[in-house]
């Protein structure tokens, strides 16, 4: 409903815009602007698009007002500006004011209740059916529509309200069992190459296999520190325990031969275990943090206590929560495995008909296994396993399901079974719906993995082939592009599988070997705003790193404010005692003068929580001194620009000239301060942490709208003064 009547309005200012240049050949070109601007607000409400809407919808005052009349056209212009400003800074803070005051005041309209959930409690059930069904058309008033489409927020931090508290422990037995597993292949290459099955530096897997002639390894599923070696012969014993041999192998292994000589148990040593153990942790720590970081301004720093992580989030807003929560668990470990098209694994369950979790069939498919002498691709009819999601239940569960039953089948350890999600498409909707998994037989062995990744982007698939969805791209480091065009070079036109999280994301053909260092992963089929937020989430933890082991959510709780009652009343009885002293001091001193500086100041002050409340940032007791210091460096640059322009008055220059010598005399030394402090902040922003980086941050946001408003907006209203109003004299004190 908002929307329809945004676009009604906006349509005929548009119209009326149009006729008014047609008519008016000395404002033609702004009115002309206008009704451009004012064009494009309306189709974007009716295509019912938000930010489009009311961006260009600001930007028709702007326009308007630079059509009057009202003293010169670069004057009205600057008014224009200010105008747009204003209006975009009141509907940035609505939602916060909205939120953090109306929400929590006494009063209990019927309006109030409807865009609070908090009070949703008191309505009725009719009532909240009423509200229910607006809320799905999008039918509830200007107030609700504003608050629906404007995510952003200012909440108050921990030490003035409270947040949540998650506590996170992290799995470091999967490290540690990360680190057994590489030292098994390292030994397993070389227990290969001492019994004469390969010569080469990096055997292969065919030659590998023959070690089942002399010996085999296992890795104990109970002991993630463990690896077993078990000898056909006894006698090869002491090829195994030759020192010459063991070398390579002892600063990460301990050893422990068995009683009748043909085992031998090798575990990882005990100063190594507790080493990975605690880089664990401490990495696990410095993810999360640059994932919140990546996330916008939040007043959060991760703490370690034994193998735990904690994380204590400012706000209440509950949808934040969610997102936070999802983008800390997100393991994104990231590798690219080969498929082994060329072993028809399933093929001998096929005719099973027992034990098969409801669901599940198999189907046939061309598996490309290769290239031909001429170029073309070669196939092999090769069967895969599907399970379809029963009702009712989510996709996790199904692959729980899923997973189970693969565990049952005999898979070596040179390969694994993937996993990928099954998308089907509704031809009469459009409609993109998740309907169960499918199977890939891998190789074991990781070709690349996700520490070879040096950055990633989330992009839209504009090629020619494309289907208009979105995908991340990510660049590798040196050594990861030699080895994936190495890869992709010799497994031409076979099927390479990029794994996140255990799951297969897409397993492309290789048609060539892809040089460069560039690849990318495609975020599928499905609704083009959850690509969308798929990608730029991935792109997120491709950044900032994968953990170095999974974690599990311990303990979530609320927590109240960490400052008492009286310490906050303290506190912000001083900030703003300090700002009303100030700004009766300049009033005071500089008349008129002092008046125009206190408005840029309480601008410049709406403004800057504006800008915070876009990144999401929380409210502290520093940021609210960084606010105050704020204010302090806005009156400055005005008190050095009323100087200056006292003394033109007393050297004897006209109003006029002594505002525009002032202004234009005092910018230098206005700038010379704000960089000094600038610089400061950076530094402060940089190597601090919680309150002191939130301080930085609100002091350099603030420095920089205050250069905007101290000097800019006054300078405007100065003008109206000398220019507008004739004043032959400037009330400078």
């Amino acid at each position: 409903m908002v929307f329809r009547t945004l676009a009604i309005a906006f349509g005929a200012l548009a119209l009326i815009s149009l006729l008014a240049a047609t008519q008016n050949r000395a404002t033609r070109g702004v009115l002309l602007w206008s009704a451009v601007s004012a064009a494009f607000a309306a189709a974007s409400a009716y295509y019912r698009v938000f930010w489009p809407t009311a961006l260009t919808g600001l930007m028709v005052f702007w326009a308007l007002f630079a059509a009057t009349d009202v003293l010169a056209s670069g004057w009205r212009h600057r008014v224009g500006v200010t105008l747009y400003v204003a209006l975009g800074t009141a509907m940035a803070l609505y939602p916060t004011v909205h939120d953090e005051i109306l929400c929590s005041s006494k009063g209990d309209g019927a309006a109030l209740r409807e865009t609070c959930p908090a009070r949703l409690r008191g309505l009725s059930s009719e009532e909240r059916d009423t509200y229910n069904k607006a809320a799905e058309s999008g039918d509830r008033g200007f107030t609700a529509f504003l608050l629906q489409n404007i995510p952003f927020r200012m909440v108050r931090g921990l030490d003035l309200a409270g947040g949540l508290r998650l506590v996170y422990s992290v799995q470091v037995d999967e490290a540690i069992r990360d680190k057994r597993d590489r030292a098994y292949d390292g030994l397993r290459a070389g227990l290969t190459k001492l019994f004469g099955f390969s010569a080469a530096e990096n055997p292969t897997v065919a030659e590998m296999k023959k070690l089942v002639e002399k010996a085999k390894l296992t890795k104990p599923r109970d002991k993630a520190d463990t690896i077993v070696l078990t000898l056909e012969d006894p006698n090869d014993a002491g090829k195994v325990l030759d020192p010459a041999f063991l070398a390579s192998y002892q600063r990460d292994l301990a050893y422990s031969p068995g009683v009748d000589k043909k085992t031998i148990t090798f575990r990882i040593r005990n100063e190594i275990g507790s080493d990975i153990r605690s880089k664990a942790v401490q990495q696990a720590k410095e993810t999360i943090a640059r994932r919140i970081d990546g996330m916008g301004v939040k007043e959060v720093s991760p703490s370690v206590r034994d193998e735990d992580v904690i994380v204590e989030v400012p706000g209440n807003q509950e949808k934040e929560f969610d997102r936070i929560r999802e983008i800390i668990s997100e393991t994104a470990r990231l590798e690219f495995k080969l498929l082994d098209d060329e072993v028809d694994f399933f093929a001998p369950f096929v005719n099973q008909t027992e034990g098969l979790p409801r669901g599940l069939r198999f189907e046939q498919e061309n598996a490309p296994v290769g290239k031909t002498e001429s170029g073309s691709t070669r196939t092999k009819p090769s069967f895969y396993a599907r399970i379809a999601r029963l009702d009712g239940e989510s996709m996790e569960e199904c692959l729980k399901r899923f997973r189970t039953w693969a565990g049952t089948l005999p898979v070596d350890e040179d390969h694994e079974i993937g996993f990928h999600k099954i998308v089907d498409v509704d031809e009469d909707t459009e409609q993109f719906a998740e309907v169960g998994w499918r199977t890939y037989f891998l190789k074991a062995k990781a070709e690349l993995t996700g520490d070879m990744v040096s950055d990633a982007q989330a992009q839209p698939d504009r090629s020619e082939s494309g289907l208009g969805g979105w995908y991340v791209q990510m660049s590798l480091r040196s050594d990861g592009a030699e080895r994936f065009e190495e890869i992709t070079g010799a497994n031409v036109k076979k099927r390479f599988a990029i794994i996140l999280d255990n799951k297969v994301e897409s397993a492309p053909v290789i048609n060539e070997a892809i040089g460069g260092g560039v690849a990318r992963i495609s975020m599928g089929s499905g609704n083009l705003q959850q690509q969308r937020d798929d990608a730029t989430k991935l792109e997120l933890v491709l950044r900032s790193g994968a953990l170095p082991a999974p974690i599990a959510l311990s303990n979530e709780q609320r927590i109240g404010a960490l400052l008492g009652d009286d310490a906050i009343k303290d506190g912000l009885t001083g900030a703003a005692l300090g700002a009303v002293l100030v700004l009766a001091f300049m009033l005071y001193n500089y008349r008129s003068a002092g008046l125009i500086a206190n408005v840029a100041v309480v601008f410049n002050m709406f403004i800057q929580l504006a800008i915070l409340a876009m990144f999401n940032a929380s409210m502290t007791l520093p940021g609210i001194c960084g606010l105050a210091l704020t204010i302090g460096a806005s009156v400055d640059a005005n008190v050095l620009i009323n100087e200056r322009i006292n003394e033109e008055v007393r050297a004897g220059k006209s109003a006029r000239s002594a505002v525009a010598i002032g202004y234009e005399k005092a910018f230098s030394a206005i700038l010379d301060g704000h960089v000094v402090m600038f610089i400061a902040g950076l530094i402060l922003m940089q190597y601090g942490t919680g309150p002191i980086k939130g301080f930085a941050v609100t002091l350099i946001v603030g420095l920089l709208t205050n250069l905007y408003t101290g000097v800019f907006v006054t300078k405007i209203l100065f003008d109206w003064m000398v220019r507008g109003r004739g004043a032959a004299k400037v009330s400078v004190g």
